[in-house]
């Protein structure tokens, strides 16, 4: 065993902090991340170390997989980069074991082959993987698929079991709905952009995310017969339909660490001339986090195609949109600086996570503006300088 002590690689210090682009360091900042490098050859295991100097986490080395398999299991790891060439018990069956028991099976690993074939790639997807790389190596993708793989971790790993129990509830509303498809995912990704355009404090990004998995959670009481009417509903029924939002606030009360989440999903269907529900609430009394979840709620409703409505465009929902906030019915500063954001939106590649409602809360901000051909975004009178995306 060459070593099985972690070493700090860090060279952050607190200027850096203070300059941090991603919102979610707020949470990797509380977090101990260890990476553990497997690899047969100490001059590769050197390399890939290298790569993650002035990162802040710790890397450990492993020659082999029985090693590793120890470490990862004793140590608290965070995520193994693994060769898949690695002496010792299979590369394969190790991803497997890892993801396979209880303790691991989130930790993230990522497996590299030399001159990887598609066959070793669709062996190491297939063994459950994170991800696959073939050298030679892109150091900078190498570092951002790591980062990003950290935070949604950290975020996993700071959810209780009663908190992952509700997202799963919530998870289930979705899919009672199949024209839904990927509506949480989408809520998660445009309020995350909102946020970092408005220049939100990372936690205020998280507690987005949260309610845009959270936010119509109450529905699990409404009977599908009033849930999916095709027509208008009656006053009756209305007034069942409205009490989605009161009771999804109850249902996630008694969470603590759901509490910035609750005034969202209460006041999410509020308008800003008080018409609105449960409370009449008015303007400014309607919680800004609120305010945001509510203008990609509805540009979410408004592009998905339904079974009393056909799919609007962008430019339509736009237009929809701005006619609401005319009507009083919106923020009209914040929905103009949300339809500012459309071009991104409705561009955007929404990753396929499937039940990993969990991990999309920390991956939603990766790779947006670049599948939108936009390096940057700027909302003009917002800010001075452009936002990076990446």
């Amino acid at each position: 065993m060459e070593t099985t002590t972690f070493r700090s690689s860090t060279a952050a210090n607190s200027s850096r902090n203070a300059q941090r682009q991603n919102p979610f360091d707020d949470v990797l900042q509380h977090t101990r991340n260890k990476i553990l490098i497997v690899a047969g050859s100490s001059q590769q295991r050197r390399a890939l170390a290298q790569i993650f100097r002035g990162l802040a986490l710790e890397t450990a080395e492993a020659a082999d997989t029985l090693e590793a398999l120890a470490l990862a299991t004793a140590y608290g790891v965070s995520l193994v980069i693994l060769d898949l060439h690695s002496d010792g018990y299979s590369a394969i069956n190790l991803c497997q074991t890892l993801k396979g028991a209880r303790g691991t099976q989130l930790l993230p690993v990522f497996i590299i082959a030399e001159n990887g074939s598609v066959e070793d790639e669709i062996r190491a997807i297939e063994a459950g993987a994170d991800a696959f790389f073939a050298t030679p190596l892109h150091p900078q993708i190498l570092r951002a698929r790591v980062q990003a793989s950290l935070r949604h971790k950290a975020l996993v790993d700071s959810l209780d079991d009663s908190e992952s129990a509700l997202l799963s509830l919530a998870q289930s509303v979705e899919g009672r709905d199949g024209e839904l498809g990927q509506h949480c995912q989408r809520l998660a990704l445009m309020v995350s952009m909102m946020g970092r355009a408005l220049g939100l404090r990372g936690q205020d990004i998280v507690t987005l995310q949260r309610a845009a998995y959270l936010h119509d959670i109450g529905k699990v009481s409404i009977p599908d017969d009033i849930l999916f009417k095709a027509g208008p509903l009656a006053p009756d029924e209305w007034e069942i339909m409205k009490s989605h939002a009161e009771k999804g606030e109850r249902i996630c009360s008694g969470m603590r660490s759901l509490t910035p989440v609750l005034p969202i999903i209460r006041h999410h269907h509020e308008k800003w001339n008080g018409s609105g529900y449960p409370d009449c609430l008015k303007g400014e009394e309607i919680p800004l986090l609120a305010r945001i979840l509510q203008l990609a709620d509805i540009y979410d409703a408004l592009t998905t195609s339904r079974c009393y409505k056909k799919a609007f465009t962008a430019e339509q929902a736009k237009e929809t949109m701005q006619e609401e906030a005319r009507k009083g019915w919106r923020d009209p500063k914040l929905t103009e600086q949300f339809t500012e954001l459309i071009p991104v939106f409705s561009t955007a590649a929404i990753p396929d996570l499937a039940c990993l409602s969990l991990h999309a809360l920390g991956s939603s901000l990766q790779g947006t503006a670049k599948n939108a051909g936009e390096e940057q975004l700027k909302i003009p009178g917002l800010y001075n300088t452009p936002i990076n995306l990446n």
